[in-house]
């Protein structure tokens, strides 16, 4: 596939705003017909088209109602289309640092740095976990990473279907460490990553209620 950057004329278009809708993580025909105010039937021609140039591809399956959905998400080729100056600078910090400071100083520098990201209300202590859990997803979100919530016996696990910092994390995976302490800042319990960064990274992130310790 040709990789042509998305002008502004893409996105006004409806196959555009699909594929903007899909950046931050896969949605199902249903959430994005709702979301642009078109028809399934609308939403799943231009899906196909989306999927014949590779830039939409199936990621899943959601419960519904009455049967599952599928949910759709951009593809590798697809994201590569969007503007990466801020990774290319993030990229480029992140090596001028490793040449001055050490490894325990750069991580502990990113991590204080996700502790301000999680910095967002003085009343959060306050928050059920339950609460606070799902600040921490709309955090994520936010920064282009949607993620899902997994229940395991004594332990809550947030997966990612992407990360907010792909291109930087295939080459500097410490940085994962920013996004750990981001939520662990809003969650106020253990949490651990367990990022996949075999391929595509995508962010996992395990949590320990302390009443389960």
């Amino acid at each position: 596939m040709r990789k042509t950057r998305l002008d502004s004329r893409f996105f006004e278009t409806t196959r555009g705003k699909i594929v903007t809708h899909l950046r931050p993580g896969g949605k199902t025909v249903n959430e994005l017909a709702a979301t642009l105010g078109l028809t399934d039937n609308a939403i799943r021609a231009n899906l196909l088209t989306l999927e014949r140039d590779g830039l939409v591809r199936q990621s899943g399956l959601v419960k519904g109602f009455r049967k599952p959905h599928f949910s759709y998400a951009l593809t590798a080729d697809a994201r590569l289309l969007f503007p990466k100056a801020y990774d290319s600078l993030l990229n480029g910090v992140i090596t001028e640092l490793k040449n001055r400071l050490s490894p325990t100083a750069i991580t502990e520098a990113l991590r204080t740095v996700g502790r301000r990201f999680g910095i967002r209300d003085p009343q959060n202590h306050e928050r059920t976990l339950d609460e606070r859990i799902n600040q921490s997803l709309a955090a994520l979100e936010e920064l282009g990473g949607a993620a899902t919530l997994d229940k395991q016996n004594d332990k809550i696990i947030i997966r990612g279907e992407a990360c907010p910092f792909a291109d930087v994390v295939s080459e500097h995976p410490e940085v994962c460490q920013l996004a750990e302490s981001m939520v662990e800042e809003i969650v106020g319990e253990p949490v651990k990553e367990i990022c996949d960064r075999s391929g595509s990274p995508r962010c996992c992130f395990e949590i320990t209620p302390s009443h389960a310790a």
